[in-house]
């Protein structure tokens, strides 16, 4: 039992971090590349909605882009559309959204 408490704990602390609404999302990467508390990311990301495996049509670009840029530019007043685009497309698994 004891072991596999310990090693589960370790499994936990070794997982990458993601977000919740998206789990393929690096979450501690991201937020280091915007210079943020990983959680503060994940705060923002949580009104964001993924379309899945597929990339979101335009409408849900802006809509999530709506609420995730304004929650990140109050923790960093730095972060930028692009540099939002760009960090964003660094990190997706499935490579940039091409529009």
């Amino acid at each position: 039992m004891f072991r596999t408490i310990v090693t589960m704990t370790l499994f936990l602390a070794a997982a990458p971090a993601l977000a919740d609404s998206d789990p393929n999302r690096r979450t501690d990467l991201i937020s280091a590349d915007l210079n943020i508390p990983e959680q503060v990311f994940k705060d923002c990301f949580l009104d964001v909605q993924p379309d899945g495996d597929k990339a979101p049509s335009g409408d849900r670009q802006r809509m999530n882009k709506a609420v995730l840029l304004p929650c990140l530019q109050a923790a960093n007043p730095d972060i930028t559309n692009d540099l939002l685009d760009h960090v964003m497309d660094k990190h997706r698994p499935e490579g940039p959204i091409r529009n």
